[in-house]
């Protein structure tokens, strides 16, 4: 996997995905593993999201417009039935607005304000949501600053807010949102597993952050594979 940050117009994540026999370690498929690991990363939010936001939420926010604000739409559509759709960016959002369907707002605070989900998708280092604009009950997806010392959320919006993970190693070596929190209450896979408890009212801020592990990408691209064979 490679990742230029500051590419525009091509993808920042390039990734190939080999799988081998467990029992013999003989090559089975070699596969293009950007759009595999684009979907994965928007499923595992559609995972928390529906295990985390209530449910009854309808509003949906996006920060970014790029290639995970894209897979997170179409993912989080398969859980909830959201009335409205916000999205806002410093670059696209009016053009990713007319291409999806959805409504651009003119600032961040603007799509964040009254949302029930929000979904932060950004390869900002200083943070772009701030806790004051988060109403109470809401659920956060953040899946850019995925080194330490990157910055998505403020501080008061990562202190507040009840932190789960994709694994509490990941995420507390390379999220500077999570690092700052310090307190993971679960991973989602022990949410999942029935093992831990999500949500436990409806006025708390749940937080998911997201930093990606190589377990998802393999069981993805297994899928693709035996999809393959079976046609």
């Amino acid at each position: 996997m490679t990742w230029f940050p500051n590419n525009q117009g091509v993808p920042t994540h390039h990734a190939i995905i080999q799988l081998f026999m467990p029992e013999t370690g003989a090559p089975l498929v070699t596969m293009d593993g950007t759009l595999i690991t684009e979907m994965r990363t928007g499923a595992a939010s559609a995972v928390a999201t529906d295990l985390l936001a209530r449910k009854e939420a309808s509003t949906l926010a996006i920060i970014g417009s790029g290639v995970q604000a894209r897979s997170h739409l179409h993912a989080l559509r398969l859980v909830r039935q959201f009335k409205d759709v916000r999205v806002w960016s410093p670059r696209h959002a009016d053009r990713f607005a007319a291409e999806f369907g959805v409504r651009a707002t003119s600032s961040a605070e603007e799509a964040v304000r009254s949302a029930d989900v929000i979904v932060v998708a950004t390869m900002s280092k200083t943070p772009v949501v701030q806790g004051a604009w988060v109403t109470p009950g809401a659920h956060v997806n953040a899946v850019g600053a995925v080194r330490p010392d990157w910055r998505e959320l403020d501080d008061d919006l990562v202190t507040r807010a009840r932190l789960f993970v994709e694994s509490r190693e990941a995420a507390l070596r390379e999220s500077g949102d999570a690092i700052k929190n310090g307190r993971v209450v679960a991973e989602i896979g022990e949410l999942v597993a029935g093992t831990a408890r999500g949500r436990e009212s409806d006025d708390e801020i749940t937080l998911y952050k997201s930093v990606g592990i190589a377990v998802e990408d393999i069981a993805a691209a297994n899928l693709v594979h035996q999809r393959a064979l079976a046609e």
